[in-house]
């Protein structure tokens, strides 16, 4: 087997892979990506169309965060000339006392102001709400597709159908073996999504992958577009149920935050008849007039897998035992919006800058902890 030569390997080529591939090749590293799937494949967490953004986050820990990923998109569509997001407001409903916060977000107790925030969600008697102006639509398809070609163009070497098959770390750098080769590099990135536990055994107690379903139903209705509807959450015992409106033409799209626990070896189960027809009758609940019938509405259904930490924080860094290495995991499904973010923080990292403001997700708080199953 030959033995190949970079400066940094990515292992996986999802959102944030793709995205730490581009960002590391721009700044004229020698990059090779690797994925064990083929582009388009639907066994992650980073298919789909469309993704919600915002800034309101329950801690304010997140909140720089937050400001570089918002940062981070608009030099991405500066550099593709693509729209990548389309701002329209978030309105998040919760039943008791709600953290979240950031900047320019309005807490929201009166009913009135919540229809004149956003008319056609149908905020549950009782609940109070968070505004986000800032929330919206991630052209989530798009932005990956810009990733890739962007990090292509900077010179990356992207190989799909290669798996990660082990790696060292010496005084030298790391030793990557895949399915085809090995590979010496001085930095290697570990962005293996839900197979983050087999990538760093030493870790595989604190992740959990959950399947997760979405339903998006046909695109034009009024109800379910921008301005009568933005980005919204309703807080339930259940497990979250989340709205993404059909912003240019993607369709209205809705998830439950909440799933059964699954090994990512087997291909997640397509959604059931049961399944949808619950999430489409939560859609005809939460967004009065708009069309969610099962038979002839629904234009997609899928599964997808959230990679769980205990604290729903990304596990991000540099490996305490392998100072070479950098981990960016368990995005614990809400870390699509942070792509830009978490490539340009896995680039500084590969280059030996320091990133003290990611602490609170990072490797060494984790070491020792395990996650806690969430219904």
């Amino acid at each position: 087997m030959t033995t190949a030569s970079a400066d940094v390997v990515v292992a996986g080529l999802g959102i944030h892979g793709s995205a730490a591939a581009y960002e590391l090749a721009r700044r004229g590293a020698a990059v090779v990506g690797i994925d064990q799937f083929e582009p388009a494949h639907h066994r992650g967490s980073s298919h789909g169309r469309t993704r919600m953004i915002r800034r309101a986050y329950p801690n304010p820990a997140w909140n720089d965060l937050v400001e570089r990923a918002f940062a981070g998109w608009e030099r991405w569509e500066r550099a593709t000339g693509q729209t990548l997001v389309h701002r329209t407001g978030g309105l998040y409903a919760h039943r008791g006392p709600s953290g979240l916060q950031g900047p320019g977000c309005e807490p929201v107790e009166d009913p009135d102001r919540m229809r004149e925030l956003m008319p056609s969600f149908a905020v549950p008697q009782g609940y109070r709400a968070v505004y986000d102006p800032s929330a919206g639509v991630l052209e989530a398809a798009a932005a990956v597709s810009a990733a890739r070609a962007g990090a292509r163009a900077a010179g990356a070497e992207l190989a799909f159908g290669e798996r990660l098959l082990g790696w060292s770390e010496d005084a030298g750098g790391c030793l990557v073996e895949t399915s085809a080769r090995r590979i010496r590099a001085e930095s290697l990135v570990l962005a293996a999504g839900a197979w983050a536990a087999g990538a760093v055994p030493r870790l595989a107690g604190l992740f959990e992958v959950w399947r997760i379903v979405t339903v998006t139903v046909r695109a034009g209705q009024p109800a379910a577009r921008p301005p009568r509807l933005g980005a919204f959450s309703v807080d339930r015992p259940e497990g979250l149920v989340f709205g993404i409106p059909d912003a240019a033409g993607n369709g209205f799209k809705a998830g439950i935050d909440a799933g059964e626990v699954w090994d990512p070896a087997v291909p997640p189960a397509p959604p059931t008849r049961r399944e949808v027809a619950e999430l489409c009758a939560l859609m005809a609940g939460y967004v009065p007039g708009v069309g969610a019938d099962p038979g002839g509405d629904v234009v997609e259904a899928a599964s997808c897998l959230y990679t769980m930490t205990e604290d729903r924080r990304f596990v991000l860094g540099r490996l305490p035992w392998a100072p070479r290495v950098v981990l960016a995991a368990a995005c614990s499904g809400h870390g699509f919006k942070f792509g830009p973010a978490v490539g340009e923080a896995v680039a500084d990292l590969c280059g030996g800058a320091e990133r003290p403001d990611l602490d609170f997700v990072g490797v060494d708080r984790r070491v020792g902890s395990a996650p806690r199953r969430t219904p």
